[in-house]
């Protein structure tokens, strides 16, 4: 079973139809939407500032999640796949982005909806990343859109593919702190 701990009176919580491997870690203020999963040692530290997640939210194997101590936080919107031994730290990933494996977004940045961040890239603190664009090397830089092919077949694969994986895996091993998405 995942390892889930609540921290300073801060605990998980979890939308419905979310799936965490049994190695996984979710700790503290940490917020997701539906259909999430938190796949194996993948880390998603809240507990030193909050994480929000909306629905549809993959964070694959060895990828961390964390924020720092009273300056920022870490939001994540909708359809959005953060890719294997990612880091996501202390900023805000917009809706239907996909986050390439090993890439490292730091504080403050801003990665616009639609994107993608490519493997190994390395988005600085207070970078802006445009909506729908691809973003590589380190530290990244623009270096195309994403064309509507692409997101098709990247970003919204992914993130559906992820959901579809999750469902593989016996989900009976109850999750604390389920909430119903339509309740705030």
């Amino acid at each position: 079973m995942a390892f889930i701990l609540s921290v300073q009176g801060k605990q998980p919580v979890f939308g419905t139809d979310c799936f965490l491997a049994p190695n996984a870690t979710v700790v503290g203020d940490v917020h997701m939407g539906y259909g999430c999963s938190i796949w194996f040692n993948a880390v998603v530290r809240g507990d030193v500032n909050a994480i929000r997640m909306g629905d549809r939210v993959n964070v694959q194997d060895g990828a961390v999640l964390h924020c720092t101590y009273q300056k920022t936080q870490v939001h994540i919107g909708n359809n959005v796949s953060i890719g294997h031994n990612a880091i996501v730290h202390g900023c805000r990933i917009e809706d239907n982005v996909l986050i390439g494996m090993g890439a490292i977004i730091m504080d403050n940045a801003v990665v616009g909806s639609g994107s993608i961040i490519a493997a190994g890239a390395v988005v600085l603190e207070n970078t802006v990343v445009e909506a729908g664009s691809i973003y590589a090397g380190v530290p990244a830089r623009r270096v195309k859109s994403v064309s509507p092919e692409l997101r098709k077949g990247e970003i919204e694969r992914i993130a559906g593919n992820y959901l579809m994986y999750s469902r593989w895996f016996d989900q009976s091993n109850e999750i604390p702190n389920r909430r119903d998405p339509d309740q705030a």
